[in-house]
């Protein structure tokens, strides 16, 4: 199977050895993202701005792969706080299409730098193609 790296410069860069997200299969495969601004690299104050910006930087890593928050079919959300779950819903469903994606939610998970939650997703191409016809990688 083909698979494509897909990188963003509106979303902040991995922090290891991994891509923001892999085309494979007509999937968008995103890896964790965090509530960090991508031209600061300053981390979010508090669980909803570190939310509403994890969000952002979903959303415009899968743009760049062609696809979109609607194309969304499963999310997993680490939260560092189970009592952070109130907030953190509220603005996740201000962002999920209806009806939501499906979605696991480890919590009291220990994430690097601090970080409060980290979001990832699969989402389908919007087109439903394949590697080929998502957007080339930068």
């Amino acid at each position: 199977m083909d698979t494509r790296a897909v990188t963003t410069d509106l979303a902040p860069a991995a922090l290891g050895p991994y891509s923001q997200a892999v085309i494979a299969g007509g999937f968008v495969f995103c890896s964790g993202t965090a509530g960090i601004d991508p031209v600061t690299g300053a981390i979010a104050d508090g669980i909803e701005a570190q939310t509403e910006q994890a969000l952002r930087n979903l959303a415009a890593i899968l743009d760049e792969a062609g696809s979109s928050l609607r194309d969304v079919v499963k999310t997993t959300i680490f939260s560092a706080d189970v009592d952070d779950f109130p907030v953190l819903n509220a603005v996740y469903a201000r962002h999920m299409p209806d009806p939501p994606p499906a979605r696991s939610a480890p919590a009291n998970v220990t994430l690097p730098r601090g970080l409060l939650l980290s979001i990832e997703a699969i989402a389908v191409l919007t087109d439903g193609s394949s590697i080929a016809a998502a957007s080339p990688a930068v």
